[in-house]
């Protein structure tokens, strides 16, 4: 496991730390990893978030792109069948 020295931690933020720890009965240690954990956690949810945010047309193009009538030549019944052929072995199920 990594071991890392913090310098030059500011007195009035180092006096909450201290304190939440001693609230929460954690080590100065341990309430640092949790501080640090909750905010990684959240930096990595903003990250995700922004590259989630397509603008509302781009989305709108995509999904007409990908969206579109089935072009078959086969009966639904061969359709069925096709499904049924490559299904791979498992439960039992009725459609």
């Amino acid at each position: 496991m990594a071991s890392i020295t913090i310098r030059n931690i500011p007195d009035e933020i180092f006096k909450k730390i201290k304190h939440l720890s001693s609230i929460e009965k954690r080590s100065l240690n341990s309430e640092f990893l949790v501080i640090i954990e909750k905010g990684l956690h959240s930096e990595i949810n903003e990250i995700q978030m922004s590259k989630k945010n397509i603008p509302r047309s781009i989305q709108v193009n995509l999904w007409e792109n990908l969206s579109g009538e089935w072009e078959d030549s086969r009966t639904t019944e061969e359709i069925k069948q096709d499904i049924y052929i490559h299904r791979t072995l498992g439960r039992e199920i009725d459609l």
